[in-house]
């Protein structure tokens, strides 16, 4: 079994704390970096694997997890890369290797681009990014998404009561049980008599509404190793990972068949295994 991680706030931009997790371990540091809605936990079982041969540190980006955030603060994904930035710069990471997913992944890129030098390589499931013909500037408001995370149900009466009733559905219902605990276990907090969702429905809408929209034209910029995992469930996010990984100038595309956009949590072994492989070949 996993022993839980350090916990570890620390300054961000904004007057913002990020909540960072080290799961310590032997070998380079990794940081990585989760989903909208999400938080750093849901790295649990694939932490647990690679930190026989990687220190890992995975992060609560703001809005996100354990981190805080003063009222009134935007959720624009500029300060999610401010995020990471800081979160290496307080843990003297140096050049970590970089391991993002969705919003993550393009939270990763952005840092990069901001300050380049900033990771030695990257592996990215399915980043976020507006461009080309596959996910398009008028897509950058949320649309939908931001409807359905503002009449998402937020409370419980306990963790067990939300696990049921995510793993009887998808998207969580293809699910790793382990990764699925995980994210409900640390995904929620006390409330009450009851149990409520750290990332609140408002919060991952705004996080929708202002995705960044120029992280696609400058990813020729990005000249460090990443490789861009795709799912073969050909929604948005799978369609332009090929696209993005073709942008890139050291970029290669990875297909992982018969998994969804939530491939990490879904095949949590399969993933670890992956990402070791890729972050091998650059050492």
């Amino acid at each position: 079994m996993l022993e839980s991680p350090i916990e570890i706030l620390l300054n961000s931009s904004n007057g913002v704390q990020v909540c960072a997790h080290d799961y310590g371990g032997n070998g380079p540091d990794v940081l990585f970096c989760h989903a909208t809605g999400f938080h750093g936990r849901y790295w649990d079982p694939i932490c647990s694997t690679m930190r026989k041969n990687f220190r890992c540190v995975s992060v609560d980006l703001r809005g996100h997890g354990n981190s805080l955030v003063p009222n009134g603060v935007s959720m624009n994904w500029m300060g999610m890369a401010e995020d990471v930035l800081s979160t290496i710069d307080y843990l003297n990471l140096g050049s970590p290797f970089a391991v993002g997913h969705s919003m993550g992944g393009s939270s990763i890129l952005l840092a990069e681009q901001l300050r380049p030098g900033t990771f030695k390589a990257g592996w990215l499931f399915e980043p976020i990014v507006i461009g080309g013909e596959t996910i398009t500037p008028e897509m950058s408001k949320g649309g939908n998404l931001a409807v359905l995370a503002r009449k998402r149900k937020e409370t419980f009466q306990s963790r067990e009561e939300a696990f049921e009733r995510y793993v009887s559905r998808p998207p969580f219902s293809t699910c790793d049980e382990e990764a699925l605990r995980a994210y409900v276990n640390y995904g929620f907090r006390d409330h009450g008599d009851e149990v409520i969702l750290k990332c609140r429905g408002e919060i991952e809408a705004q996080v929708f509404e202002n995705s960044v929209t120029t992280i696609f034209d400058a990813l020729s910029t990005v000249n460090i190793p990443i490789t861009v995992a795709g799912s073969s469930d050909q929604d948005g996010p799978a369609a332009i990972a090929p696209q993005i990984a073709s942008q890139l100038p050291k970029g290669n595309f990875e297909l992982y068949q018969d998994l969804t956009h939530f491939a990490p949590m879904e095949n949590p072994s399969l993933i670890a295994e992956g990402i070791m492989q890729t972050l091998n070949k650059v050492l």
